[in-house]
């Protein structure tokens, strides 16, 4: 890497011999030393235009189609509104606390989660791979969600919505309702016929492929063209777009509320979303889906918060970031509790049904029940498009940080090498998003729902959990309380208060590992829909697909203390002083530009 990386081997060389004799002590500094030696110009990351785009560009990841889906099934069924009380509890012992964490470590270091964590604890380096790793599978089979919202949304501008009745050659008549069917098991909706044998062509389970869809294998090539459009000039070109697609969504969950709260049955449906039901908080099951809730909700453990703060500039407020963007992803949730349950309300009340039959989780929540209350809203021709644009906006937000994530990370691990070949960050980005799409392709396959369902379950819930785990220890307990004071009072001129000291300290690790105990303890394999039971062979891919990730935490830990001299203490705290002087290089065409994270 020529001159650069000399003076930096030279550099660090000295440093952790003298680290050695100094094993417990705080870093050098060092900063005056290494611009003495290194010869050229020092580059700084690239930043965000402005601080809103920044909050936003949070906000609109952190808000994202869970918020839809998922917490308002999760509040109905774990106990109405004494589901708060453990949500919020978790929100604020462990969501704020590690979301101010993982900007700080993002904004402090100017590095994406793999060499940010590497950066602060080398034992758990493995750690920040795990995260980009998560984060790519996941975008491989979230942008097929954007698929199917697309695909709703073309079909919304019919005359007559074509999920509307059973007089379509897709329909099994014999079984078909025109509206919920209530009790009645042998009969579908037509909705969910128009899921399941349009939409999907689905077939009787993982064994059976079926061939692809190609409608929805050419509309996933546009919403990866949407995604690429989107980010391929990084912050820059993501900043301005999340202007629109972070604000979109809230004019029409208020709108769909001022709409729906006027329906008839509406109120009955708010009722029954937030009616205590105070007997579940004994229930270890609502705690662990309150705390999963909340780490899904903000993207605790997915790496990409590192990745967004570490655009931003040194002294930017992240506390006062923190708060609006976890604040506003839980009052997003609970709003649009209430824009779907009055909707399910209504719905209940013009099928003389319970709600019970009615409310239902993930997927069927949006592309099933709401399509089925369109068709019996007035304008159903307005709402229906505005309502999968909403999914479309909710989607992509979430989608961008995913994959910039894997961009950031590629960039900062193998720059010069990657760039030497590319020659332009647009094309990293667009290998990615190529890649990302070759990925989806066998969600899209008539077989794919179970597929989608497989990954879903391990990736996101499985992983997560492991994956959160190690980095609360990582940074909490093995990198320390009082070099995370020391980082954060020399960005924010002040040193964080007891609150967030003590839920790093204490609350946030020891509930992460309570969570995870029971996550273990009452662990139920992956299933799709009610009947439906995975194959062994398929359980064994979904742990495969897990392993994917968690294997790079022993992975990395096992190759820093091979490589290091010393107790696994000093590995630990010495590797960290030594790895926060290294310099990173860009070889472009007629020059090379480095820069180098901050000394801890």
């Amino acid at each position: 890497m020529g001159v650069g990386s000399e003076k930096t081997s030279s550099t660090t060389k000295g440093v952790y011999k003298e680290e050695t004799d100094n094993a417990l002590k705080a870093p050098l500094n060092v900063d005056a030393m290494l611009s003495k030696k290194v010869g050229h110009a020092t580059a700084e990351r690239a930043t965000w235009g402005r601080r809103l785009e920044f909050v936003l560009a949070s906000v609109g990841y952190a808000v994202g189609l869970g918020n839809v889906w998922r917490f308002p099934y999760l509040c109905y069924r774990s106990g109405g509104g004494a589901f708060l009380i453990p949500y919020f509890l978790m929100l604020f012992l462990c969501g704020i606390p590690l979301l101010f964490m993982e900007f700080a470590i993002g904004q402090y270091t100017r590095l994406g989660p793999v060499h940010a964590l590497a950066t602060i604890c080398p034992l758990f380096k493995g750690v920040g791979i795990a995260t980009v790793v998560i984060s790519f599978v996941l975008c491989t089979y979230y942008n097929v969600l954007m698929s199917w919202a697309l695909y709703y949304f073309f079909n919304s501008f019919r005359a007559i919505l074509p999920w509307q009745s059973c007089n379509n050659t897709w329909n099994a008549v014999g079984n078909c309702s025109s509206g919920f069917p209530g009790n009645a098991t042998h009969l579908q909706s037509a909705s969910q016929q128009y899921f399941d044998h349009r939409l999907l062509e689905i077939t009787n389970g993982i064994e059976d492929a079926g061939g692809l869809r190609w409608e929805l294998f050419g509309i996933l090539i546009l919403a990866w063209v949407i995604v690429y459009l989107c980010i391929f000039k990084g912050v820059k070109s993501t900043g301005k777009v999340v202007y629109f697609t972070a604000t979109f969504p809230y004019f029409i969950l208020f709108a769909l509320l001022i709409n729906n709260v006027q329906l008839p049955g509406a109120k009955n449906g708010m009722f029954y979303f937030l009616k205590p039901k105070w007997s579940k908080l004994l229930e270890v099951q609502v705690w662990v889906n309150a705390a999963a809730q909340v780490f899904n909700s903000i993207g605790i453990g997915f790496g990409s918060m590192i990745s967004m703060a570490s655009y931003n500039k040194f002294n930017n407020n992240i506390l006062r970031d923190t708060l609006i963007v976890s604040l506003a992803n839980s009052a997003t949730s609970i709003l649009a509790g209430f824009v779907i349950f009055s909707a399910i309300g209504y719905m209940a009340h013009i099928h003389n049904l319970p709600v019970d039959n009615i409310a239902t989780d993930g997927p069927g929540l949006v592309f099933v029940v709401y399509p089925e209350v369109f068709s019996t809203m007035p304008l159903p021709q307005l709402w229906a498009p505005l309502f999968f644009f909403m999914l479309l906006c909710l989607g992509l937000d979430s989608q961008f940080a995913m994959v910039e994530v894997a961009v950031t990370s590629i960039i900062d691990s193998f720059g010069p090498k990657v760039l030497r070949v590319l020659k332009r960050q647009e094309v990293i980005v667009l290998a990615v998003c190529v890649m990302g799409f070759l990925l989806g392709i066998p969600h899209i396959t008539k077989g794919g729902m179970y597929v989608f369902q497989l990954m879903d379950h391990y990736t996101a819930v499985v992983s997560l959990m492991f994956l959160s785990f190690f980095e609360v220890i990582a940074v909490c307990w093995v990198f320390g309380l009082r070099r995370m004071t020391i980082m954060i009072k020399r960005m924010l001129g002040k040193a964080p208060n007891i609150y967030f000291r003590s839920c790093w300290m204490v609350f946030s690790p020891v509930l992460v590992l309570c969570i995870l105990i029971s996550s273990i303890i009452q662990y139920t394999p992956a299933r799709y829909g009610k009947s439906y039971t995975y194959p062994v062979w398929a359980e064994v891919v979904g742990w495969g697909i897990s392993l994917v990730s968690i294997v790079w935490i022993p992975l990395g830990a096992l190759q820093e203390i091979c490589t290091n001299k010393g107790s696994l203490l000093q590995v630990s705290i010495l590797s960290t002083h030594v790895s926060s002087f290294r310099i990173i290089c860009y070889k472009f065409a007629k020059h090379t530009i480095c820069y180098k994270p901050r000394q801890l």
